[in-house]
């Protein structure tokens, strides 16, 4: 009877020895490890901003072939969309009126000259019997204005002819300009005056071209400051001309001018941009993009676009401040240029920005930085695997 209290008593016991066993002295909490990031050091670079705009090819000249006479088309003198030179005959119109127009005006002048050898000769007569009162003064004088009047339509005759030359030589069409033709517009046979609104055909240079680019007048200002600081460049800012699948041709430009009447319909200014075009990829009336700068910065400061945490609307970058804590700082930002920010105000040359590892920052703790290294993109990964 008195067996059973006893295992219960011992039972207890034991217990509460194994219990009082375990709980030994209360051991202090471990502090957790530094946060492991990824910094860029701000150092300044020269930053060349610039925005890829739509723009159009225009020729850098063009000639609209028209006659300066009236008459049929004989012939046609050059073969269609080839190169031309400056005054290569283009057509012939018929000359066979001109030709004879031209003889016509010879043998008038020939008439006149006659006359006037005449006059000249009576005048000279005249000259020597009006000394010695052989014949009276007027009969003197009006020989002397029968001689002058003679001399000026010699000078018509002449003026005259000269007219008619110059039709005959009309008569066949030259180019004013070196380029390439298109087609001819005109056929032979065919009725042409000079007050056709058609042309003949037209010569269009395009060994250079114009590339026209619409942008916004607000940003004239940052164009203007990005020429003034190269003033080095007297041929004028460069610029890159893209095809429609955003790669760049293999040509030369460089911009001419803004102009200086603002499109009151939709706010922008003309570009007028000039391109060497020696092998002629660029043909009048295509749509191109233009890369055109618009700010340069001689020590700009920039941070990679994934470093930028935006709290409420404002942007704020993580520091790596004394003592290997983090500290977060309000930034200004700028312009966004191949996923980098240029920061205007809150950062300095040296700072260490926090580029990974953002999420698990805390004001004031700890971290463990190493160097961000920024991934290669995928298509040069892939140019670099072949």
């Amino acid at each position: 009877m008195t067996i059973g209290p006893f295992y219960r008593n011992g039972s207890f016991c034991a217990l509460l020895l194994t219990v009082l066993t375990a709980c030994g002295p209360v051991e202090q909490a471990v502090a957790p490890p530094p946060v492991r990031v990824s910094v860029v050091t701000l150092e300044p670079v020269r930053l060349e901003l610039t925005e890829d705009l739509p723009a159009r090819v225009v020729p850098f000249q063009v000639a609209e072939i028209r006659p300066q006479i009236s008459g049929i088309v004989q012939r046609r003198l050059f073969e269609q969309g080839t190169d031309v030179s400056a005054g290569q005959p283009l057509f012939e119109i018929n000359p066979a009126p001109f030709r004879a127009e031209v003889e016509t005006a010879e043998a008038a002048l020939q008439k006149a000259e006659a006359e006037l050898a005449h006059a000249r000769s009576q005048s000279a007569r005249l000259e020597s019997l009006v000394r010695g009162q052989s014949v009276s003064r007027q009969a003197y004088d009006d020989a002397v204005s029968n001689s002058q009047q003679a001399a000026a339509e010699v000078a018509q005759a002449r003026a005259t002819l000269s007219r008619r030359r110059l039709d005959l030589e009309f008569s066949t069409v030259v180019s004013p300009i070196s380029g390439r033709i298109d087609q001819a517009l005109v056929t032979e046979g065919a009725l042409v005056a000079s007050s056709d609104s058609t042309p003949m055909a037209r010569v269009q240079q395009i060994d250079k071209v114009y590339v026209d680019v619409q942008r916004s007048a607000s940003s004239l200002d940052s164009l203007q400051d990005a020429m003034a600081a190269q003033p080095s460049l007297d041929s004028g800012l460069p610029v890159t001309i893209l095809g429609s699948n955003g790669t760049p041709y293999d040509v030369t430009g460089h911009l001419l001018f803004s102009g200086i009447n603002v499109d009151t319909s939709t706010g922008d200014i003309l570009l007028r941009v000039l391109v060497d075009n020696p092998e002629r990829r660029l043909l009048p009336g295509m749509f191109v993009r233009a890369r055109v700068p618009y700010a340069s910065y001689g020590a700009a400061l920039t941070v990679p676009q994934q470093s930028v945490v935006r709290i409420g609307g404002k942007p704020y970058v993580w520091l790596i401040g004394a003592g290997d804590k983090a500290v977060m700082v309000s930034v200004e930002l700028g312009e966004l240029a191949n996923g980098r920010y240029r920061v205007k105000t809150g950062v300095t040359e040296g700072q260490k920005v926090v580029v990974e590892g953002i999420e698990r920052l805390a004001d004031g703790g700890e971290v463990s930085a190493t160097d961000w290294n920024m991934p290669m993109p995928l298509n040069a990964s892939a140019a670099s695997s072949h």
